[in-house]
């Protein structure tokens, strides 16, 4: 028995040294956080389970606060965040790639006759400064302001392009995008904000400042309402080889088509770049 032991626990040791001290890979990929990113994760993870065979990848839309502390505690290989990291995540040991820029829409109901509005109309909007459409061009309506909730990726990037931090008088504040667009869609005196890559017609995205929210004007930033989507890792901790695989392809230009026609931007300086797991850094192949 005891040579039987013996056997075992030297087993037990030769295999822990094949594996080393990397995460175990049990071929599945979870990441967790952004709503507004839904459209553009989901294109990128349905791929990706296509040209891998017995690999899962799951996405938990939890919001962008939720998914920076879902990577931080170890809960989700790869974190989502429609804005940067700020100092304080990045001091917990947190590294944020970003994997391609998204406009965020002003969007009103379709019924709605007003189309333009500079940033400062916008902002005294949300301040509420102006409270009736009839002052901008609009049905005489008494406006309803429409957000998201606190710790929301798509709030923080809207509020700080619109000088409205801890002055916005929402009337909801919704926990995703998907709320806030079908709410707008169903109250011709609201106004919201989301995503564009996830803005469907049901409702209208409106030009700001004389400029449309669209692929090339996010691009040349001529549209000034955007905001990066973000991939979040924790420095130093080794990903599994299928989740490393995952983050490789989605931050290569092979993944830029799939990128675009889920309406984001990708960011050009994502060419075949991949995450060392040990170091928290990122290294261009020649």
């Amino acid at each position: 028995m005891k040579k039987i032991v013996t056997f075992v626990s030297i087993l037990s040791l030769a295999l822990v040294a094949m594996i080393g001290c990397g995460k175990a890979d049990n071929k599945t990929v979870s990441t967790d956080g952004s709503t507004s990113m839904e459209k553009v994760i989901g294109a990128l993870g349905e791929a990706f389970e296509e040209n891998n065979s017995g690999v899962t990848f799951t996405y938990n839309p939890t919001g962008s606060g939720s998914g920076i502390t879902a990577v931080a505690e170890g809960r989700c290989d790869i974190g989502l965040s429609s804005r940067n990291l700020k100092e304080e995540e990045k001091a917990q040991g947190l590294t944020e790639t970003v994997l391609a820029l998204d406009g965020i829409a002003v969007i009103v109901n379709p019924d709605n006759p007003v189309n333009d509005l500079d940033l400062e109309t916008i902002s005294r909007i949300y301040r509420r400064e102006i409270t009736n459409w009839q002052d901008i061009g609009g049905n005489d309506l008494e406006i309803v302001l429409i957000g998201r909730e606190a710790g929301s990726g798509t709030r923080d990037g809207f509020e700080s392009i619109t000088d409205t931090e801890d002055a916005c008088k929402y009337r909801q504040e919704l926990t995703s995008t998907g709320d806030v667009i079908t709410t707008v869609a169903g109250n011709p005196a609201a106004i919201g904000y989301a995503s564009l890559a996830s803005v469907k017609d049901t409702v209208k995205a409106l030009s700001v400042g004389g400029i449309a929210p669209a692929e090339e004007t996010v691009k040349d930033g001529s549209y000034v309402v955007q905001r990066p989507f973000v991939l979040v890792t924790k420095s130093g901790a080794e990903l599994s080889g299928t989740a490393q695989k995952f983050f490789d392809y989605i931050t290569s230009s092979e993944a830029h088509e799939i990128i675009s026609s889920a309406g984001a931007v990708p960011d050009i300086r994502n060419r075949d770049r991949r995450r060392d797991g040990q170091q928290g850094t990122f290294l261009c192949r020649t």
